[in-house]
Protein backbone atom coordinates (compact mmCIF):
# COMPACT_ATOMS: atom_id res chain seq x y z
CA UNK A 1 0.00 0.00 0.00
CA UNK A 2 1.02 3.29 -0.24
CA UNK A 3 3.27 5.50 2.30
CA UNK A 4 0.76 7.72 4.41
CA UNK A 5 0.91 11.22 3.67
CA UNK A 6 -2.42 12.74 4.85
CA UNK A 7 -3.80 13.52 7.96
CA UNK A 8 -6.61 12.01 9.25
CA UNK A 9 -9.67 13.03 11.85
CA UNK A 10 -9.37 10.97 14.90
CA UNK A 11 -12.10 8.43 14.41
CA UNK A 12 -10.91 7.73 10.65
CA UNK A 13 -7.36 7.60 12.08
CA UNK A 14 -8.58 4.73 15.01
CA UNK A 15 -10.39 2.92 12.12
CA UNK A 16 -7.35 2.79 10.19
CA UNK A 17 -4.81 1.68 12.92
CA UNK A 18 -7.90 -0.86 13.76
CA UNK A 19 -7.48 -2.33 10.34
CA UNK A 20 -3.72 -2.58 10.30
CA UNK A 21 -3.83 -4.66 13.70
CA UNK A 22 -6.26 -7.02 12.31
CA UNK A 23 -4.03 -7.46 9.24
CA UNK A 24 -1.02 -7.17 11.18
CA UNK A 25 -2.54 -10.38 13.30
CA UNK A 26 -2.82 -12.31 10.24
CA UNK A 27 0.75 -12.29 9.58
CA UNK A 28 0.97 -14.83 12.95
CA UNK A 29 -1.75 -17.13 11.49
CA UNK A 30 -0.02 -17.02 7.85
CA UNK A 31 3.76 -18.08 9.48
CA UNK A 32 2.99 -19.78 13.21
CA UNK A 33 2.23 -22.99 10.79
CA UNK A 34 5.59 -23.11 9.75
CA UNK A 35 6.60 -23.08 13.84
CA UNK A 36 4.63 -25.09 15.26
CA UNK A 37 3.92 -28.49 12.19
CA UNK A 38 7.95 -27.69 10.79
CA UNK A 39 10.01 -26.92 13.41
CA UNK A 40 8.37 -28.68 16.38
CA UNK A 41 6.64 -31.36 15.19
CA UNK A 42 7.47 -32.96 12.17
CA UNK A 43 10.82 -32.00 10.74
CA UNK A 44 13.14 -32.57 14.04
CA UNK A 45 12.30 -35.70 14.13
CA UNK A 46 12.23 -36.91 10.57
CA UNK A 47 15.11 -35.07 9.72
CA UNK A 48 16.75 -37.04 12.22
CA UNK A 49 15.45 -40.26 10.59
CA UNK A 50 16.84 -39.06 6.97
CA UNK A 51 20.44 -38.37 8.72
CA UNK A 52 19.89 -42.15 10.21
CA UNK A 53 19.34 -43.57 7.22
CA UNK A 54 22.62 -41.79 6.00
CA UNK A 55 24.59 -42.68 8.83
CA UNK A 56 27.74 -44.33 8.88
CA UNK A 57 28.11 -47.84 11.19
CA UNK A 58 29.03 -45.60 13.94
CA UNK A 59 26.12 -43.49 13.81
CA UNK A 60 27.69 -40.36 12.11
CA UNK A 61 26.87 -38.20 9.03
CA UNK A 62 29.78 -36.49 7.01
CA UNK A 63 28.57 -32.93 5.91
CA UNK A 64 31.98 -30.90 3.99
CA UNK A 65 33.56 -33.98 5.54
CA UNK A 66 32.47 -33.25 9.27
CA UNK A 67 31.39 -35.96 11.48
CA UNK A 68 28.51 -35.29 12.83
CA UNK A 69 26.11 -37.85 15.18
CA UNK A 70 23.10 -38.43 13.18
CA UNK A 71 20.90 -37.25 16.21
CA UNK A 72 22.83 -33.84 16.43
CA UNK A 73 22.06 -32.92 12.95
CA UNK A 74 19.02 -31.14 13.10
CA UNK A 75 20.04 -29.10 16.23
CA UNK A 76 23.05 -28.33 14.60
CA UNK A 77 21.08 -27.20 11.12
CA UNK A 78 18.96 -24.44 13.56
CA UNK A 79 22.05 -23.15 14.79
CA UNK A 80 23.84 -22.60 11.19
CA UNK A 81 20.23 -20.82 9.96
CA UNK A 82 20.18 -18.46 12.86
CA UNK A 83 23.93 -17.32 12.36
CA UNK A 84 22.81 -16.96 8.96
CA UNK A 85 20.13 -14.94 10.02
CA UNK A 86 22.17 -12.55 12.10
CA UNK A 87 24.10 -11.74 9.29
CA UNK A 88 21.13 -10.41 7.18
CA UNK A 89 18.94 -9.38 9.84
CA UNK A 90 20.52 -6.02 10.88
CA UNK A 91 21.11 -5.45 7.06
CA UNK A 92 17.60 -5.37 6.11
CA UNK A 93 16.70 -4.00 9.41
CA UNK A 94 18.24 -0.70 8.79
CA UNK A 95 17.10 -0.36 4.98
CA UNK A 96 13.91 -0.61 6.28
CA UNK A 97 13.96 2.39 8.63
CA UNK A 98 16.42 4.09 6.26
CA UNK A 99 13.97 3.59 3.03
CA UNK A 100 10.45 3.18 5.02
CA UNK A 101 9.59 0.65 2.57
CA UNK A 102 8.91 -2.74 4.70
CA UNK A 103 6.48 -4.43 2.62
CA UNK A 104 8.26 -5.24 0.14
CA UNK A 105 11.37 -6.64 2.36
CA UNK A 106 8.57 -8.65 4.40
CA UNK A 107 6.97 -9.83 1.15
CA UNK A 108 10.74 -11.42 -0.11
CA UNK A 109 11.50 -12.50 3.59
CA UNK A 110 7.83 -14.20 3.54
CA UNK A 111 7.79 -15.71 0.70
CA UNK A 112 11.67 -17.13 0.39
CA UNK A 113 10.42 -19.27 3.52
CA UNK A 114 7.31 -20.29 2.46
CA UNK A 115 9.11 -21.51 -0.67
CA UNK A 116 11.26 -23.68 0.99
CA UNK A 117 9.48 -25.35 3.30
CA UNK A 118 6.71 -26.06 0.13
CA UNK A 119 10.54 -27.54 -0.97
CA UNK A 120 10.52 -29.87 1.67
CA UNK A 121 7.96 -32.38 -0.08
CA UNK A 122 11.46 -33.13 -2.06
CA UNK A 123 12.99 -34.66 1.47
CA UNK A 124 12.81 -38.11 1.38
CA UNK A 125 15.60 -41.24 1.43
CA UNK A 126 18.52 -39.87 2.58
CA UNK A 127 18.47 -36.83 1.34
CA UNK A 128 19.58 -35.31 4.97
CA UNK A 129 21.86 -32.50 3.24
CA UNK A 130 18.40 -31.04 1.29
CA UNK A 131 16.71 -30.89 4.33
CA UNK A 132 19.82 -29.36 6.27
CA UNK A 133 19.62 -26.40 3.33
CA UNK A 134 16.05 -26.24 3.12
CA UNK A 135 16.05 -25.71 6.89
CA UNK A 136 18.79 -23.10 7.08
CA UNK A 137 17.07 -20.99 4.09
CA UNK A 138 13.14 -21.67 6.02
CA UNK A 139 14.12 -20.49 9.17
CA UNK A 140 16.81 -17.47 8.85
CA UNK A 141 14.20 -16.40 6.20
CA UNK A 142 11.38 -16.81 8.98
CA UNK A 143 13.50 -14.88 11.13
CA UNK A 144 14.10 -12.04 9.00
CA UNK A 145 10.20 -11.56 8.06
CA UNK A 146 8.95 -11.87 11.89
CA UNK A 147 12.08 -8.73 12.31
CA UNK A 148 9.79 -6.95 10.47
CA UNK A 149 6.85 -7.93 11.37
CA UNK A 150 7.47 -6.93 15.11
CA UNK A 151 9.09 -3.55 14.06
CA UNK A 152 5.18 -2.53 12.84
CA UNK A 153 3.64 -2.77 16.86
CA UNK A 154 4.95 0.36 17.63
CA UNK A 155 3.64 2.19 14.65
CA UNK A 156 -0.10 0.46 14.51
CA UNK A 157 -1.22 0.53 18.02
CA UNK A 158 -0.75 3.03 21.10
CA UNK A 159 1.48 2.23 24.14
CA UNK A 160 -1.52 1.53 26.18
CA UNK A 161 -2.56 -0.83 23.34
CA UNK A 162 0.77 -3.06 22.66
CA UNK A 163 0.53 -5.81 25.42
CA UNK A 164 -3.23 -6.60 24.34
CA UNK A 165 -2.11 -6.36 20.07
CA UNK A 166 1.20 -8.75 20.98
CA UNK A 167 -1.08 -10.90 23.02
CA UNK A 168 -4.41 -11.08 20.34
CA UNK A 169 -1.36 -11.75 17.23
CA UNK A 170 0.40 -14.41 19.82
CA UNK A 171 -3.32 -16.49 19.94
CA UNK A 172 -3.97 -15.92 16.35
CA UNK A 173 -0.68 -17.75 15.81
CA UNK A 174 -1.44 -20.39 18.38
CA UNK A 175 -4.99 -20.75 16.95
CA UNK A 176 -3.46 -21.60 13.67
CA UNK A 177 -1.50 -23.70 14.45
CA UNK A 178 -4.17 -25.92 15.80
CA UNK A 179 -6.11 -25.77 12.97
CA UNK A 180 -3.32 -26.79 10.92
CA UNK A 181 -2.50 -29.37 13.69
CA UNK A 182 -5.92 -31.06 13.51
CA UNK A 183 -5.52 -31.58 9.78
CA UNK A 184 -1.84 -32.92 10.21
CA UNK A 185 -3.15 -35.65 12.82
CA UNK A 186 -5.69 -37.04 10.54
CA UNK A 187 -3.92 -37.10 7.43
CA UNK A 188 -0.69 -38.58 9.49
CA UNK A 189 -2.74 -41.33 11.48
CA UNK A 190 -4.95 -41.84 8.74
CA UNK A 191 -2.38 -42.15 5.73
CA UNK A 192 -3.03 -45.47 4.65
CA UNK A 193 -6.47 -44.37 4.36
CA UNK A 194 -5.96 -41.95 1.61
CA UNK A 195 -3.50 -44.24 0.05
CA UNK A 196 -0.05 -42.33 0.87
CA UNK A 197 2.84 -43.75 2.88
CA UNK A 198 3.74 -42.66 6.38
CA UNK A 199 6.89 -40.40 4.85
CA UNK A 200 4.74 -39.50 2.21
CA UNK A 201 1.90 -38.23 4.82
CA UNK A 202 4.98 -36.06 6.88
CA UNK A 203 6.43 -34.81 3.85
CA UNK A 204 2.98 -33.35 2.68
CA UNK A 205 2.55 -31.74 6.25
CA UNK A 206 5.58 -29.98 5.90
CA UNK A 207 5.01 -28.92 2.73
CA UNK A 208 1.49 -27.85 3.49
CA UNK A 209 2.80 -25.38 5.96
CA UNK A 210 4.93 -23.29 3.24
CA UNK A 211 1.29 -23.33 1.06
CA UNK A 212 -0.30 -22.02 4.32
CA UNK A 213 2.54 -19.38 4.82
CA UNK A 214 2.51 -17.91 1.38
CA UNK A 215 -1.59 -17.82 1.08
CA UNK A 216 -2.29 -15.82 4.17
CA UNK A 217 0.65 -13.83 3.81
CA UNK A 218 -1.63 -11.80 1.50
CA UNK A 219 -3.21 -10.30 4.10
CA UNK A 220 -0.99 -8.33 5.77
CA UNK A 221 0.78 -7.43 2.88
CA UNK A 222 -2.77 -5.85 1.81
CA UNK A 223 -3.48 -3.82 4.97
CA UNK A 224 -0.44 -2.86 6.79
CA UNK A 225 0.98 0.72 5.58
CA UNK A 226 4.75 1.93 4.65
CA UNK A 227 5.73 5.27 6.70
CA UNK A 228 7.60 8.09 5.65
CA UNK A 229 11.74 7.54 6.77
CA UNK A 230 14.03 10.76 6.60
CA UNK A 231 16.35 10.17 4.01
CA UNK A 232 19.98 8.41 5.27
CA UNK A 233 23.32 6.40 4.93
CA UNK A 234 23.20 3.36 2.59
CA UNK A 235 22.86 0.39 4.88
CA UNK A 236 26.23 -1.25 6.49
CA UNK A 237 26.94 -5.11 5.67
CA UNK A 238 25.54 -7.30 8.14
CA UNK A 239 28.06 -7.59 11.68
CA UNK A 240 29.09 -4.08 10.87
CA UNK A 241 25.08 -2.49 10.85
CA UNK A 242 24.56 -4.92 13.86
CA UNK A 243 27.43 -3.26 15.81
CA UNK A 244 26.08 0.09 14.52
CA UNK A 245 22.94 -0.42 16.40
CA UNK A 246 24.67 -2.12 19.40
CA UNK A 247 26.78 1.18 19.47
CA UNK A 248 23.53 3.16 19.31
CA UNK A 249 22.02 1.16 21.94
CA UNK A 250 25.06 2.32 24.18
CA UNK A 251 22.68 5.63 24.59
CA UNK A 252 20.27 3.53 25.72
CA UNK A 253 21.65 1.49 28.44
CA UNK A 254 18.37 0.14 29.91
CA UNK A 255 16.76 -1.12 26.17
CA UNK A 256 20.14 -3.22 25.65
CA UNK A 257 19.87 -4.77 29.36
CA UNK A 258 16.87 -5.65 28.57
CA UNK A 259 17.85 -6.93 24.96
CA UNK A 260 20.29 -9.18 27.04
CA UNK A 261 18.03 -11.14 29.76
CA UNK A 262 15.68 -11.57 26.76
CA UNK A 263 18.84 -13.13 24.55
CA UNK A 264 19.40 -15.47 27.74
CA UNK A 265 15.85 -16.64 28.42
CA UNK A 266 14.48 -16.67 24.96
CA UNK A 267 17.11 -18.68 23.83
CA UNK A 268 15.91 -21.33 26.11
CA UNK A 269 12.49 -21.25 25.10
CA UNK A 270 13.38 -21.40 21.18
CA UNK A 271 15.34 -24.31 22.03
CA UNK A 272 12.57 -26.03 23.95
CA UNK A 273 10.04 -25.75 21.32
CA UNK A 274 12.63 -26.67 18.42
CA UNK A 275 14.07 -29.52 20.52
CA UNK A 276 11.14 -30.87 22.93
CA UNK A 277 9.73 -33.66 19.96
CA UNK A 278 12.84 -34.85 19.24
CA UNK A 279 13.13 -35.24 23.04
CA UNK A 280 9.73 -36.79 23.26
CA UNK A 281 10.51 -39.07 20.50
CA UNK A 282 14.50 -40.35 20.84
CA UNK A 283 14.31 -40.24 24.83
CA UNK A 284 10.75 -41.22 25.76
CA UNK A 285 10.06 -43.76 22.50
CA UNK A 286 6.69 -41.63 21.96
CA UNK A 287 5.17 -42.17 18.47
CA UNK A 288 4.66 -39.30 16.07
CA UNK A 289 0.78 -39.24 16.92
CA UNK A 290 1.44 -38.51 20.74
CA UNK A 291 4.09 -36.10 19.90
CA UNK A 292 1.40 -33.82 17.13
CA UNK A 293 -1.51 -34.32 20.20
CA UNK A 294 1.21 -32.71 23.02
CA UNK A 295 1.68 -30.14 20.19
CA UNK A 296 -1.64 -29.45 19.58
CA UNK A 297 -2.31 -29.24 23.72
CA UNK A 298 0.31 -27.04 23.54
CA UNK A 299 -1.53 -24.68 20.50
CA UNK A 300 -4.69 -24.35 22.35
CA UNK A 301 -3.48 -23.91 25.97
CA UNK A 302 -1.14 -20.98 24.15
CA UNK A 303 -4.13 -19.35 23.63
CA UNK A 304 -5.67 -19.12 26.48
CA UNK A 305 -2.43 -18.34 27.93
CA UNK A 306 -1.10 -15.35 25.86
CA UNK A 307 -4.63 -13.70 26.34
CA UNK A 308 -4.38 -14.47 30.47
CA UNK A 309 -0.68 -13.16 30.99
CA UNK A 310 -1.88 -10.68 28.92
CA UNK A 311 -4.62 -9.47 31.53
CA UNK A 312 -2.31 -10.38 34.59
CA UNK A 313 0.26 -7.62 32.30
CA UNK A 314 -2.81 -4.99 32.74
CA UNK A 315 -3.06 -5.52 36.38
CA UNK A 316 0.10 -6.30 37.71
CA UNK A 317 2.69 -4.67 34.96
CA UNK A 318 4.59 -7.15 32.05
CA UNK A 319 7.85 -6.98 33.72
CA UNK A 320 6.01 -8.95 37.03
CA UNK A 321 4.35 -10.96 34.66
CA UNK A 322 7.07 -12.46 32.30
CA UNK A 323 9.15 -13.09 35.59
CA UNK A 324 6.48 -15.36 36.97
CA UNK A 325 5.74 -17.10 33.74
CA UNK A 326 10.19 -17.94 33.71
CA UNK A 327 9.57 -19.53 37.09
CA UNK A 328 7.07 -21.61 35.34
CA UNK A 329 9.51 -22.20 32.82
CA UNK A 330 12.32 -23.24 35.21
CA UNK A 331 9.31 -26.13 37.22
CA UNK A 332 8.37 -27.11 34.06
CA UNK A 333 11.69 -28.13 31.93
CA UNK A 334 13.02 -29.15 35.29
CA UNK A 335 9.84 -31.72 36.03
CA UNK A 336 10.42 -32.53 32.19
CA UNK A 337 14.14 -34.66 33.24
CA UNK A 338 12.14 -36.91 35.36
CA UNK A 339 9.57 -37.67 32.84
CA UNK A 340 9.46 -41.27 32.44
CA UNK A 341 9.70 -42.90 29.16
CA UNK A 342 6.98 -44.67 26.89
CA UNK A 343 4.53 -42.35 29.63
CA UNK A 344 2.37 -40.38 27.44
CA UNK A 345 0.04 -38.75 29.85
CA UNK A 346 3.07 -37.17 31.97
CA UNK A 347 4.43 -35.66 28.77
CA UNK A 348 0.86 -34.15 27.82
CA UNK A 349 0.98 -32.57 31.63
CA UNK A 350 4.44 -31.22 30.43
CA UNK A 351 2.81 -30.11 27.38
CA UNK A 352 0.32 -28.27 29.37
CA UNK A 353 2.33 -26.11 31.67
CA UNK A 354 4.64 -25.55 28.68
CA UNK A 355 1.69 -24.16 26.49
CA UNK A 356 0.49 -22.08 29.81
CA UNK A 357 3.50 -19.70 29.51
CA UNK A 358 4.81 -20.20 26.17
CA UNK A 359 3.06 -17.71 24.27
CA UNK A 360 2.16 -15.30 27.06
CA UNK A 361 6.28 -15.03 27.48
CA UNK A 362 7.00 -14.15 24.03
CA UNK A 363 3.93 -11.86 23.43
CA UNK A 364 5.19 -9.73 26.80
CA UNK A 365 8.43 -9.51 25.78
CA UNK A 366 7.48 -8.21 22.48
CA UNK A 367 5.14 -5.69 23.85
CA UNK A 368 7.71 -4.82 26.79
CA UNK A 369 10.57 -3.93 23.79
CA UNK A 370 8.25 -2.06 22.07
CA UNK A 371 8.10 0.58 25.02
CA UNK A 372 11.95 0.56 24.73
CA UNK A 373 12.82 1.61 21.19
CA UNK A 374 13.76 5.56 20.15
CA UNK A 375 10.92 6.76 17.72
CA UNK A 376 11.80 6.52 14.18
CA UNK A 377 14.46 3.13 14.78
CA UNK A 378 11.95 0.41 14.94
CA UNK A 379 12.84 -2.29 12.49
CA UNK A 380 16.52 -1.44 13.25
CA UNK A 381 15.91 -1.80 17.22
CA UNK A 382 13.78 -5.22 16.75
CA UNK A 383 16.85 -6.44 13.99
CA UNK A 384 18.68 -6.39 17.25
CA UNK A 385 15.44 -8.26 19.04
CA UNK A 386 14.85 -10.90 17.03
CA UNK A 387 18.88 -11.40 16.64
CA UNK A 388 17.63 -12.39 20.07
CA UNK A 389 14.89 -13.87 19.60
CA UNK A 390 15.90 -16.52 16.96
CA UNK A 391 19.40 -14.61 15.95
CA UNK A 392 20.86 -15.89 19.35
CA UNK A 393 19.12 -19.07 19.34
CA UNK A 394 21.86 -21.01 18.32
CA UNK A 395 23.73 -21.17 21.22
CA UNK A 396 20.28 -23.24 23.19
CA UNK A 397 20.66 -26.11 20.10
CA UNK A 398 24.04 -25.69 19.86
CA UNK A 399 24.29 -27.17 24.18
CA UNK A 400 21.65 -29.44 23.47
CA UNK A 401 23.65 -31.00 20.63
CA UNK A 402 26.89 -30.93 22.23
CA UNK A 403 25.60 -32.63 25.56
CA UNK A 404 23.86 -34.86 23.32
CA UNK A 405 27.05 -35.59 21.09
CA UNK A 406 29.19 -35.84 24.50
CA UNK A 407 26.78 -37.85 26.93
CA UNK A 408 24.48 -39.63 24.25
CA UNK A 409 21.75 -38.81 26.92
CA UNK A 410 18.93 -36.52 25.79
CA UNK A 411 17.90 -36.23 29.48
CA UNK A 412 21.09 -34.56 30.33
CA UNK A 413 20.86 -32.25 26.65
CA UNK A 414 17.70 -30.94 28.08
CA UNK A 415 18.16 -30.32 31.72
CA UNK A 416 21.52 -27.71 30.57
CA UNK A 417 18.38 -25.60 29.55
CA UNK A 418 17.68 -24.70 33.05
CA UNK A 419 20.20 -21.81 33.15
CA UNK A 420 19.04 -19.55 30.40
CA UNK A 421 15.95 -19.36 32.15
CA UNK A 422 17.49 -18.99 35.60
CA UNK A 423 20.31 -16.60 34.27
CA UNK A 424 17.55 -14.52 32.65
CA UNK A 425 15.13 -14.00 35.67
CA UNK A 426 17.80 -12.80 37.22
CA UNK A 427 18.96 -10.31 34.51
CA UNK A 428 15.19 -8.77 33.96
CA UNK A 429 15.02 -9.03 37.72
CA UNK A 430 17.38 -5.83 37.44
CA UNK A 431 16.25 -3.77 34.45
CA UNK A 432 14.27 -0.34 36.01
CA UNK A 433 11.63 -0.67 32.89
CA UNK A 434 9.62 2.75 33.63
CA UNK A 435 13.40 4.58 33.60
CA UNK A 436 14.25 2.77 30.40
CA UNK A 437 11.15 3.67 28.90
CA UNK A 438 11.93 7.42 29.74
CA UNK A 439 15.09 7.37 28.59
CA UNK A 440 14.27 5.90 25.04
CA UNK A 441 12.01 8.86 24.89
CA UNK A 442 8.57 7.63 25.12
CA UNK A 443 5.55 7.79 27.42
CA UNK A 444 5.52 5.87 30.16
CA UNK A 445 2.17 3.87 30.76
CA UNK A 446 0.52 3.98 33.79
CA UNK A 447 1.03 0.45 34.14
CA UNK A 448 3.90 -1.42 33.30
Amino acid sequence: MGTDTVRTPPADEAAGRRREQRGWYVYDWACSVYSTSVLTVFLGPYLTSVAESAADADGYVHPLGIPVRAGSFFAYSVSLSVILAVLVMPLVGAAADRTGRKKPLLAAAAYTGAAATTGMFLLDGDRYLLGGALLVVANAAQSVAMMLYNSYLPQIARPEERDAVSSRGWAFGYAAGSLVLVLNLVLYTGHDAFGVSESTAVRICLASAGLWWGAFALVPLRRLHDRRSPAGKAALPGFRQLAATVRDMRRHPLTLAFLLAYLVYNDGIQTVISQASVYGSQELGLGQSTLIGAVLLVQVLAVAGALALGRLARRYGAKRAILGSLVAWTVTLAAGYFLPAGAPVWFFVLAAGIGLVLGGSQALSRSLFSHLVPPGKEAEYFSAYEVSDRGMSWLGPLLFGITYQLTGSYRDAIISLVGFFVLGFALLARVPVRRAIADAGNPVPERI
